[in-house]
């Protein structure tokens, strides 16, 4: 859409960066903590890259006063980090951990303090390993209501400090990984029923938690972030443009359309009923559903890479995980469903040495998509790049990333220029993290982070990245000084 001169970002549009818990706190012992899935899963041989863990990770439970204050020094506006369940309630469920509950309360505080406004995400995908012991975790109705009540003790604890919430991250990347690729706990592999039977569970947890979150603050924001890579049909082929139909339902829609509509998509639940797949519901989930859809403020967006899709007959590619996960440019594979679609290379875009595709205007898409199909507000939760990061004269030169931020932030604007209601960008990430299968190779922060994979390596030092420096420019002019 053409439009001759641009608005900008608003005013109060708010200039971020995130992290999640396990992949920033380390302590993972401390202070009364409770071990998580990944805090498990990472010790079966193999599962990560030269087994990483994140025991240690950056040790954001130790420094976050350090980090925080080099957030305050480019003028951050927001930050968003998830809480650990398993840091506030060790079982999941039972009693209470009053120092994790502490910790929280002083990195708020500390936000507060350099006027950072404190983006609160509640699940990144740490389920406490006792819930996965006591019942199975996700695959357990029961997982709801413990959830439920780990979220009601965050809200009416942090409340009046939050007012930017977000139920789940990615909850279509952790649950697929989880019951479809094996590459997330619990490791299983194309458990079809459980997959779609656990994300069930999940959007209802998700639902009753915006409920209870509206009872007790009806000024608070709340939403989900959804991992959403838009799709383009690799032809003008009515074939490929069917396929991308399907991809789009089973692979975004599904969720978004729970998330804002309080439903499933039709064309799903034909799909699955072919399948023979029957979600296993309660006779109130649906009116629950629907009543949370009313209530939810925005619409999260982690937004990292486009999608192309191509009709796949039924004696075609079945392989579900192509993923590059030695950062070996090329070596990703095609991934498919028989009869519906598969997923080839966009030869007209760049990639990253993970094979993710650079496409800054996929954003705009993805903004446009949203408002055109919701309209409701947006914030980009995570966007960033991860690259293989160098120490050259003590300073990390990281003009790839300003290009890249650069690209997509442009991209932004001009979604706001057309309508999109965007509150929000949080860079990801704002330090190095453990960058989950890949270690910490993969690195993605504007602040260095001195450590690799050997649990004990490195000072842990921070140092500000080029990228830092320009991020600061971008945030005092509001997102004109690219």
């Amino acid at each position: 859409m053409y439009i001759k001169e641009s608005k900008g970002f608003p005013e109060d549009f708010l200039w971020g960066a995130a992290s999640a818990a396990y992949q920033v706190e380390g302590a993972y012992d401390e202070d009364g903590k409770g071990l998580s899935s990944w805090d498990a899963f990472v010790k079966i041989p193999g599962k990560t890259f030269k087994g990483t863990t994140g025991d240690v990770a950056v040790d954001h439970y130790h420094r976050y006063k350090e980090d925080v204050k080099l957030m305050a020094y480019i003028g951050l506006k927001t930050y968003r980090f998830s809480i650990s369940w398993s840091r506030i309630f060790p079982e999941g469920n039972g009693k209470l951990n009053e120092k994790g509950l502490q910790f929280y309360d002083d990195l708020i505080n500390e936000c507060i303090k350099y006027k950072i406004k404190p983006m609160v995400t509640l699940y990144h995908w740490d389920m406490p390993q006792s819930l996965i012991d006591q019942y199975g975790g996700w695959e357990s109705r029961q997982s709801v209501d413990d959830f439920v009540n780990y979220a009601k003790v965050c809200f009416s604890h942090y409340g009046d400090r939050v007012k930017h919430w977000i139920i789940m991250n990615e909850q279509n990347v952790f649950t697929s990984h989880g019951w479809m690729l094996g590459t997330h706990p619990p490791g299983k592999i194309n458990d079809l029923k459980m997959f779609y039977q656990v994300n069930h569970h999940v959007f209802m947890a998700h639902a009753y938690s915006v409920l209870a979150l509206k009872e007790m603050y009806d000024d608070a924001l709340v939403g989900s972030s959804f991992a959403f890579s838009p799709s383009y049909a690799l032809t003008n082929k009515p074939e490929d443009a069917l396929s991308k139909q399907d991809y789009d339902t089973l692979q975004s829609y599904y969720w978004m359309d729970v998330y804002a509509y309080g439903r499933y998509p039709r064309a799903a639940l034909s799909y699955l009923e072919s399948l023979n797949v029957k979600i296993e519901m309660e006779p109130w989930d649906e009116d629950i559903l629907k009543r949370s859809a009313l209530l939810v403020d925005f619409m999260g967006v982690n937004y990292y890479q486009t999608t192309t899709v191509a009709y796949n007959p039924p004696q075609g590619v079945n392989n579900l995980n192509g993923e590059n996960n030695s950062g070996k440019k090329g070596t990703k594979a095609v991934t498919g469903i028989p009869g519906l679609y598969m997923n080839p290379s966009n030869d007209f875009l760049d990639k990253t040495d993970w094979d993710w595709a650079i496409d800054p205007s996929g954003l705009r898409f993805a903004c446009r998509d949203i408002t055109s199909r919701y309209d409701l507000p947006i914030i980009i939760s995570e966007n960033g790049l991860g690259a293989f990061d160098k120490i050259e004269d003590g300073k990390i030169h990281d003009p790839y990333r300003v290009d890249y931020l650069r690209e997509h932030i442009k991209e932004l604007k001009k979604a706001c220029d057309e309508g999109c209601r965007i509150l929000s960008y949080c860079v990801w990430s704002f330090t190095d993290v453990l960058s989950w299968l890949n270690g910490y190779q993969k690195r993605y922060g504007l602040v260095y982070v001195d450590r690799n994979e050997e649990e004990n390596s490195g000072t842990l030092k921070r140092i500000p990245k080029y990228s830092y420096y320009w991020y600061k420019k971008v945030i005092e002019s509001n997102g004109e000084n690219l």
